[in-house]
């Protein structure tokens, strides 16, 4: 027994020789590559100069443009120009709207506006072809005839 004790005991000093020797390597290249890596960036940083400001050109002065009429006061609007034709009276006898007219007899309701009750009908009839009490013919037929009205 105690041959097998000191040959453990040997194994377990050089494993931990070995784990701490293994550290203090790993330890000092990750130092290196910091030590690399700062110093790269700094000489980037170093050899990029800020660009030169670019100014934009000062603006040119333009004359104001040649005035019609004097500017109205406050509350005033400016008169018409000499060259305003305003339009024909007709043009003002015309309603602005269309009065309601409703819809065509032949016209169908849209998709969207279908009562509450048409759609539980509609719920029922699919629940009962799912369920095998219609057959496909049955089924549209009756969804036919409850969609015409």
């Amino acid at each position: 027994m105690p041959g097998l004790l000191r040959g453990m005991a040997k194994t377990a000093a050089v494993v931990g020789t070995a784990t701490a020797t293994r550290n203090v390597v790993n330890r000092r290249m990750a130092d290196k590559n910091v030590a690399a890596y700062t110093s790269a960036v700094d000489k980037t940083y170093a050899q990029q100069a800020p660009p030169p400001p670019q100014y934009a050109p000062p603006p040119q002065q333009q004359a104001p443009p040649p005035q019609r009429h004097a500017p109205a006061p406050y509350g005033f609007a400016p008169p018409p120009p000499q060259d305003f034709n305003p339009p024909a009276p007709e043009v003002f006898a015309q309603p602005a709207f269309q009065p309601y007219s409703p819809p065509p007899p032949g016209y169908a309701l849209p998709v969207g506006s279908l009562d509450e009750d048409m759609v539980a009908k509609l719920e029922r009839l699919g629940a009962l072809r799912a369920q095998g009490l219609l057959s496909d013919q049955e089924f549209a037929a009756a969804k036919r005839k409850l969609l015409a009205g």
